[in-house]
């Protein structure tokens, strides 16, 4: 979404407690913060090379990730637009690890020029692309090809004639699904859905689908392929936004009629073996934005959160589910925060209760349609975030991202001291506590005279922080001097500058007014 949805509070609670009783699996209240997975990823960014226009879909495999967007060059991190670009032509690999840009750099162009999807073969030897392209170098494709990861090189048997986008991709091993646009391929109807075997050949596979799929999730062990999309209908029967179709035939296995409101529409799906996760994005008043679980077995939905904010991509990795949006307004969401008029653009959730867990890294909204990141994957213990961004956690970087596990290397700010209260032989300090991007809990340090005399703890987050103090004894009639420092555990910050202040030698209150100039 681009602007704030409002549907009247009491229409959406009575919505949302609908869906989550009719729910196999309720989030409890408020589960315990040591019950919740923990984030595999700092909130740190690593040093990555930057692209000059919008990333749309990242894969990974032996340890490359493939880059697919729409832009022609690439550019070092800490290079400003226009400086020390390198040619790529809507598609890029870098070393997962290491970020280095590799030499692997076919060039997509000829249609709308972009890449929109990009899926890796379970084997990791084959890397599928799709989008709007008519040309691979000098080689004319119509939208849909394959590489050989090991050299890069363009395979001659997976190339589809596609009538039009491709915008999601799935295999099996066995078989590579597409998802998109088009109505034909290889001059046969193919509506907006069609699989293949690995080596190109159509399969028999057909569900009619009657607007454009652009999410897709093959669940092999079931025999089932989740598809998402703009679509109202499927094989003739109502089916908003959400379908499970027979893996082979394409017959409707299951539809979801009460998981999406209308004008609300699945951008991604995904599964980790459980579960399968849908993320949402909706236009006008009464939609849904966020992320919903549902059960593999039974295709029963587990949890429903309420967040506002565009969900682009959602990825379930070591017992957390990750996602990129611009959220707001996630007040009925355990762990969630309120409406503040801004936007935190990467969430981190658990698989089974919803709550949202203490994990901001952050990007802006950036360029295009201003929704920020819109990719996510993982390689080698690193999560590689694509977008529109230009910053993320306030510093330049366009549209690559990249977290890895650690060290965690930011310390939280440290705060601003100020005096509540000086009377003879007692001091009051007042300060507001920090937050840390991914750590709740922090230790605040107050010296005087460069003398340690309290340690708190205090949990906090960047939507709430506590105000904390502490009195401390002194001798009537003295002079000292006050600092505060913070720490994640890790990382500690400088020191606050020092706060003078003059003790009264009687027993007359001073307030903040009365500090040692």
């Amino acid at each position: 979404m681009r602007l704030r949805k409002l549907p009247s509070r009491a229409a959406t609670r009575a919505v949302a407690a609908a869906l989550l009783c009719s729910a196999a699996q309720l989030h409890p209240p408020a589960a315990a913060a040591a019950t919740e997975p923990k984030a595999s990823f700092t909130a740190d960014p690593l040093t990555t090379w930057q692209t000059n226009g919008i990333v749309w879909s990242l894969a990974s495999a032996h340890g490359v990730v493939y880059v697919g967007g729409t832009f022609d060059s690439v550019r070092p991190a800490g290079a400003e637009p226009g400086e020390r670009q390198v040619p790529r032509r809507n598609f890029a690999a870098f070393d997962a690890v290491t970020g280095e840009l590799l030499p692997c750099a076919p060039s997509f162009t000829g249609g709308a020029g972009t890449v929109r999807a990009l899926k890796a073969s379970p084997d990791g030897r084959v890397l599928y692309v799709g989008g709007s392209f008519s040309r691979v170098g000098a080689t004319g494709v119509a939208s849909a090809v394959a590489l050989d990861t090991a050299d890069c090189t363009l395979r001659r048997d997976f190339r589809p004639a596609v009538s039009a986008t491709v915008r999601a991709i799935d295999t099996t091993g066995r078989t590579v699904y597409l998802g998109g646009d088009f109505t034909r391929v290889d001059g046969r109807t193919r509506q907006h859905i069609a699989a293949f075997t690995p080596a190109g050949a159509l399969r028999p596979f057909r569900a009619d689908v009657d607007a454009p799929v652009r999410a897709l999730s093959a669940v092999p062990s079931r025999g089932k392929l989740y598809a998402g999309g703009d679509f109202e209908w499927v094989n003739g029967r109502w089916a908003h936004s959400l379908v499970a179709l027979d893996a082979t035939s394409g017959a409707t296995e299951r539809t979801f009629p009460d998981w999406l409101p209308p004008r609300s529409s699945v951008k991604s799906i995904a599964q980790d073996g459980t579960r399968f996760y849908v993320g949402a994005e909706g236009h006008g008043e009464g939609i849904f934005d966020g992320r919903i679980a549902g059960r593999l077995d039974d295709d029963r939905m587990v949890w429903k959160d309420t967040c506002h904010g565009a969900t682009q991509v959602v990825l379930p990795y070591h017992g957390v589910l990750y996602s990129a949006s611009h959220a707001h307004d996630c007040s009925e969401t355990p762990g969630g925060f309120p409406e503040r008029q801004d936007r935190q653009h990467l969430l981190a959730q658990s698989p089974t209760t919803s709550r949202i867990l203490h994990w901001f890294p952050d990007t802006d909204e950036g360029t295009g349609e201003q929704v920020g990141p819109r990719a996510l994957t993982v390689a080698r213990g690193i999560l590689w975030v694509g977008g529109e961004f230009t910053r993320v956690n306030g510093r330049p970087q366009q549209s690559l991202t990249r977290f890895g596990a650690g060290p965690d290397t930011g310390a939280p700010r440290v705060p601003a001291l100020s005096l509540l209260a000086a009377r003879a032989g007692q001091v009051t300090l007042r300060w507001q506590a920090s937050w840390d991007r991914d750590d709740a809990s922090l230790a605040y340090r107050l010296y005087r005279d460069g003398r340690l005399v309290s340690e708190q703890k205090q949990s906090s987050t960047y939507w709430d922080r506590p105000w904390m103090s502490h009195t401390d004894s002194v001798d009537p009639g003295t002079r000292h001097q006050y600092r505060i420092q913070v720490s994640d555990g890790v990382n500690t910050s400088p020191k606050s500058p020092a706060l003078r202040v003059a003790v009264p030698a009687v027993a007359a209150a001073r307030t903040a007014g009365d500090a040692w100039r």
